[in-house]
């Protein structure tokens, strides 16, 4: 295996395609400085996969592209192919010729290709790593490479070696499956986990299963029960519906009989009622201005009804004041309180110096005490010491030093107590300290909560009369609505048609198109000119022909219902001709075509109406319309009053009653009205709504407020426990203290009366050994006690004195400290409630203000009640006098009217009755729609499914068998969809481990494949019909108690605890055998990692040993005398173990590489490498420049050693040496114009 060529385009410097092709042997590469030598073994190295930029000598990938000239454009991509003579079979391919290529562009894409065939980075590395051509390169040797073996780290070093023995690519094997392992061990833990899990669960959801079960029984009689008892009361209510409709249609038979009688008899009163209808307007506008009048006057009396209760709240509800506290009375108890705090401390300041006075006065007395004691001691013991031996008062002296060290080492340890003790009260200061400002922060945070209150509580109080005044105007809206929905229906009940157009709609229905008022609009205000323009056209019905009218007219005569006007469209869209108004008529101002008034959707009747009105005008007054027609006599002028002029007549007067056309547009206008009203209504209940929920969201914001006020008092009581606590806990610390100091005194005192002993001790000893006179010893004795006794009583009062002072300052203190306590409460209470009261009076003069508004509100209504008042009653009184006038006139009809009660009664009998009927039929339907809601409410059943399923005409099935089959249903689709579930969570979890692990052939481990498993076969035949019996509706309802009372004897019940507890328990075994499967898989894996390892081991063994051995040649003869090995760090562990390298020329004793000269480091380097290559050859090596810092002598120890390697390995070298060049097969002269490389190359073998 050799490299045959090497194909370079765009790579570096290199612009144009540039082949090299290498012999087996040695070939050189030699040129000038910077001419691109280098870039021939970058370009081998980028081609064989390497992946670092600044291996390349580049700052990134990008910068081996071709960068351009002065003269050349930079170019897009760069690519490099490299031939292998595979003709050994060194490569594991089925080639005798390997081509590599790589391409990258400068966009960031790259490709990697092995014989023309596109390929991965990964396919190239594990391609050549067989061959020791790996990650590290070691078989290019480039310029600084050597350093860089020099500098390199004992496990660098080892790299070098495992590449060239191979070890590389299972250690990269051995890394993916640790990593593998690793993720491995997360999914065991999670599996584990889940299981533990699952199986706590089993056993409670197994209970919960078995009352579910229980459950499903009763619930499946209780739905049965409930569906068969509901069918039969449809079945029932649905058959009753059908024998009332029959009554129904035979009622309403005799019902159009009677009617049609009445008619008859109905049609000889018209006549009289014509009269009567002449009175009819007065009485209508006498109505309608009453009804408007009352409309006012209930408005403006829920007006002032409104404002009377503002008025009435905001006088009655006044502001709670903030408390019954004065804040300036509790300002003066602050100052009065600081005040008694000032006298208190200058009290405690006088109480200090009383102290100490007193301390000085017991100090003073007890030292006279204790010199009198010792006085009277002396003497007696002197006196005794006489008595007694020389060898006791020795034993004394000896006795009294012990007491003097046991008390001078009792002084120093109370001297550590009372550091100790000092230390616990600083403490306690700092902690109370902390918790005073803890306790100012907790009552300022009451006052901020009452704060938040006051104003959450005003929000809500606000929002709750908001709402109240929306709901009020919703009320005054919906009532408004209601009135204007009243006049609308009595506007639409009040039109009536002439006496023949019923009977006319009933005969020739086929013929007639409609009431011409209905069909046509006219603008408002002008309807009663219009109405009186077309005279009775205007409450004529339209007909198709006269053909149709002749007919109508025959009819109403054999009917005798009177007589009719009919408009005849003659089934045509166009208007009949007309002349029309003049041109000069349509220019006057104030003067409208009657025309353009009368808009419509039916063409045919509009353009008929318009026909009619072509010669006619509008004007607003007599004087006009009379002028116009003097002037032109073809014209009609009508006013806005229905007041007619024409060229030789004219009529008007007094306004009859309203018109169908204008009744309707009154109508209409009514009901544009009542739009406005409905709309108005919305909104108001929209505002009403809103305000409501506002108010209802305040609420629990001020509940919250308030519940945070108590939270803040409670946390305040808390802090000032704590600080109570920590100041009585500082107070002992206090105490404590000042007794130690009492106790240090005490020792003091003792030290001093130990140490006086002692010397006492001594002078008895020296007194001992002479002899006085005994009486006046006795004389001394008692002079002594006497002054002793006197002393004593003096210490005991100067004692208790001190006490007492010091109990005074306590309590002044203790009351010093309260008092201030009590002046910042005050303090802060006063300017709480200063602001609360300022806070009181702001809203207070709201109150009042929105009161006098209200107030005026009150007056201003009051006086326009009054005068609405009188317009009612007078409008009463107008209405009164025309229906009096109305009443008399239909006197008259009373006669005519009483032989129609008999058939009105008869027919109002009939009509009750089948308004009966039909109330009944309604109730019998709104029955069966609620048994049919409830049947599809309660069982999701519609009407027809449930009879047809569950009729009394069906037997009612066995209820275990139903429910077997469901069962057996339902938990097939559950272990179905649990099935898919977990193999779906398999897939996720068995991801990071079912990645293919292929360790090559030497690994000894096949991957495992997985069976499919098959799902079971729980398909039952669920279609057969069970048996039944027949139905009795008796048992059924004993049915359905009994169910309904065992259900609920059960309690609760989990509804998916069947499905649930199958699920778990086939979740349960199918993730138990993944676990297992898990494990079995983890421990292929470790003992693959087992074998990889002992691969590594061996390989690396033999790999060593042969470098080893190679090394201590190579060195011998670039270093003759000299001596250089290799030594392994750590010889016991082959896998992790770096190698270290030694090496000590001739005539010098050091070892360390750091020492040697420039040429010595090269050739130690060139050492190892050439040790590596002898131990385990590689194809071919390419040497960068390696000779250049030898001499000439050992550049021939180095040629030499490349003379050996020329024998089983291709060798390219670029180098500037002369005698290198005489060893090549094949030169390569490299030389740079214009930034562009150029090659020349020359066989020497042709030469020689």
């Amino acid at each position: 295996m050799h490299l045959k060529t090497l194909t370079v385009r765009g790579f570096k410097s290199f612009a144009s395609a540039t082949t090299f092709e290498f012999e087996p042997g040695v070939t050189c590469v030699v040129g000038p400085n910077g001419s691109g030598k280098s870039n021939v073994v970058d370009a081998l190295t980028w081609v064989m996969g390497e992946q670092g930029a600044k291996t390349l000598r580049g700052g990134k990938m990008e910068d081996v592209i071709f960068a351009g000239t002065s003269g050349r454009q930079a170019l897009g991509r760069a690519h490099v192919s490299l031939t292998i003579d595979n003709t050994d079979g060194a490569l594991p391919i089925e080639f005798t010729e390997v081509t590599i290529a790589r391409t990258l562009f400068r966009t960031g894409g790259s490709e990697y290709a092995i014989n023309g065939q596109s390929c991965r980075l990964l396919d190239i590395q594990e391609l050549l790593s067989d061959s020791g051509l790996g990650r590290e390169m070691h078989v290019v040797v480039g310029q600084g490479q050597l350093d860089r073996i020099l500098h390199a780290t004992p496990e660098e070093r080892r790299g070098f070696v495992e590449e060239a023995a191979g070890i590389l690519k299972h250690r990269r094997r051995r890394e993916r499956t640790v990593r593998k392992l690793e993720g491995m061990q997360v999914n065991l833990d999670r599996l584990e986990d889940l299981l533990s899990e699952i199986r706590r669960q089993l056993t409670p959801l197994g209970r919960q299963a078995r009352v579910a079960r229980r459950a499903q029984r009763i619930q499946y009689d209780v739905r049965d029960a409930r569906a068969r008892l509901l069918a039969d009361d449809l079945v029932q209510a649905q058959s009753a519906l059908a024998v009332d409709v029959e009554t129904e249609r035979r009622l309403r038979e005799e019902k159009e009989t009677a009617e049609r009688e009445l008619a008859a008899t109905r049609a000889r009163q018209d006549g009289l009622e014509a009269r009567a209808a002449e009175a009819t307007p007065a009485v209508t506008a006498a109505r309608e201005t009453w009804y408007e009048l009352t409309a006012v006057r209930e408005r403006h009396r829920s007006l002032h009804q409104v404002a009377s209760e503002r008025r009435r709240l905001l006088g009655t509800t006044e502001e709670t004041p903030h408390s019954d506290r004065d804040p300036d009375r509790l300002a003066e108890q602050a100052q009065r309180t600081r005040d008694e705090e000032k006298a208190v401390l200058a009290r405690v300041e006088e109480a200090v110096d009383a102290l100490a006075e007193a301390i000085q006065d017991r100090e003073d007395t007890e030292s006279q005490a204790r010199a009198a004691e010792a006085e009277v001691t002396a003497i007696l013991r002197s006196a005794a010491d006489r008595r007694e031996g020389m060898a006791k008062l020795s034993g004394g002296v000896g006795t009294a030093r012990s007491r003097v060290e046991a008390a001078e080492n009792e002084l120093e340890r109370l001297r550590e107590t009372v550091g100790q003790a000092a230390a616990r009260r600083q403490s306690a200061a700092g902690e109370v300290e902390k918790l005073r400002l803890e306790a100012d922060d907790a009552r300022a945070a009451v006052e901020r909560a009452r704060a938040e209150r006051d104003d959450a509580v005003e929000s809500f109080e606000s929002a709750r009369e908001l709402a109240r005044e929306t709901a009020t105007a919703r009320t005054e809206a919906l009532r408004a609505h209601d009135a204007q929905a009243a006049r609308a229906e009595t506007l639409r009940a009040s039109v009536r048609q002439p006496d023949g157009s019923e009977a006319v709609r009933e005969r020739a229905r086929d013929a007639v198109v409609g009431a011409v008022a209905s069909m046509v609009s006219v603008e408002p205000g002008w309807e009663r000119a219009v109405t009186a323009a077309l005279g009775p056209l205007a409450e004529a019905l339209a007909v198709r022909s006269h053909t149709a009218a002749a007919r109508a007219f025959d009819a109403l005569r054999e009917s005798g219902a009177g007589r009719v006007h009919v408009l005849v469209t003659d089934g045509t869209d166009g208007a009949p001709t007309h002349p029309g108004l003049p041109e000069e008529v349509r220019r006057l101002a104030g003067v409208r075509p009657a025309a353009e008034a009368v808009t419509g959707d039916a063409g045919e009747v509009l353009d008929h109406v318009r026909s009619v009105l072509a010669d006619t005008v509008l004007v607003q007054d007599p004087a006009t319309a009379v002028r116009l027609v003097a002037e032109h006599p073809s014209v009609r002028a009508v006013t806005r009053h229905g007041d007619v002029f024409a060229p030789h007549s004219a009529w008007g007067g007094a306004e009859e009653a309203a018109g169908s056309m204008e009744t309707l547009a009154r109508a209409d206008e009514a009901e544009a009205k009542l739009d406005e009203h409905a709309r108005t209504l919305r909104e108001a209940t929209a505002a009403a709504e809103a305000a409501a929920a506002e108010r209802d969201r305040l609420r629990p914001v001020a509940d919250a407020a308030r519940g945070g006020l108590q939270t803040a008092e409670k946390a305040a009581q808390q802090a000032q426990s704590a600080l109570s606590r920590t100041e009585a806990v500082l107070d002992s610390a206090q105490a404590e203290s000042e007794r130690f100091d009492r106790q240090v005194g005490q020792a003091q005192d003792q030290v001093a009366a130990q140490q006086r002993a002692l010397t006492e001790a001594l002078g008895r000893l020296e007194a001992a050994q002479e002899t006085t006179d005994d009486d006046a010893d006795e004389q001394r004795h008692l002079d002594a006690v006497a002054r002793r006794d006197a002393a004593q009583d003096a210490a005991v009062r100067a004692r208790g004195a001190e006490t007492e002072a010091r109990l005074s300052l306590r309590s002044l203190e203790e009351q010093a400290r309260s008092l201030g306590n009590r002046a910042h409460s005050q303090e802060r209470a006063a300017a709480s409630e200063r602001r609360a009261r300022e806070e009181a009076e702001r809203r207070a003069q709201r109150r009042r203000l929105q009161a006098r508004n209200a107030q005026a509100v009150v007056d201003a209504v009051a006086q326009i009640l009054a005068r609405i008042d009188a317009s009612v009653e007078a409008a009463e009184a107008e209405r009164a006098r025309a229906e009096e006038v109305r009443a008399q006139i239909e006197a008259e009809l009373q006669e005519v009217r009483g032989r129609t009660d008999a058939l009105g009664k008869t027919v109002h009998d009939l009509t009750d009755s089948v308004h009966r009927d039909e109330l009944a039929r309604a109730q019998q339907r709104a029955r069966i729609e609620a048994l049919e809601t409830k049947s599809l409410e309660d069982l999701g059943l519609t009407p027809d499914a449930l009879v047809d399923n569950y009729g009394p005409h069906l037997l009612v099935p066995d209820a275990d068998a139903v429910l077997e089959a469901a069962q057996l249903r339902d938990e097939r689709a559950a272990a179905l969809a649990a099935r898919r579930e977990l193999e779906a969570e398999r897939d996720g979890t068995q991801q990071g481990t079912d990645d293919d692990v292929d360790f090559g052939s030497d690994s000894g481990v096949e991957p495992g494949t997985d069976e499919p498993e098959q799902d079971e076969d729980l398909d039952v035949d669920t279609d057969a019909e069970p048996l039944g019996k027949p139905y009795v509706r008796s048992e059924q309802e004993k049915r359905l108690a009994a169910a309904e009372k065992d259900l609920s004897k059960l309690g609760r019940v989990n509804p998916l605890a069947l499905e649930e507890f199958a699920a778990l328990e086939e979740r349960h075994s199918f993730l138990s055998e993944q676990l297992e499967d898990l494990k079995k898989t983890r421990a292929d894996l470790r003992q693959i990692i087992r074998d990889v390892d002992e691969h590594v081991e061996k390989v690396f063994a033999e790999a060593w040993h042969d470098v080893e051995r190679e090394f201590t040649g190579v060195f011998s003869t670039l270093f003759p005398g000299g001596e250089g090995r290799l030594r392994l760090t750590d010889p016991s562990d082959y896998l992790a173990t770096g190698i270290e390298v030694e090496a000590r020329p001739a005539g010098k004793k050091i070892k360390r590489l750091s020492l040697l000269s420039g040429g010595e480091r090269s050739l130690t380097a060139i050492a190892m490498l050439v040790a590596i290559f002898k131990a385990r050859p590689s194809p071919f090596y390419v040497l960068d420049e390696v000779e250049a810092a030898l001499d000439d002598r050992n550049l021939g120890r180095l040629l030499t050693i490349l003379r050996e390697l020329q024998e089983t390995s291709q060798l390219i070298v670029i180098t500037h040496q002369k005698r290198t060049m005489e060893i090549a097969d094949a030169v390569y002269g490299v030389t740079m114009r214009d930034g562009v490389t150029t090659v020349l190359g020359q066989r020497l073998k042709e030469l020689r």
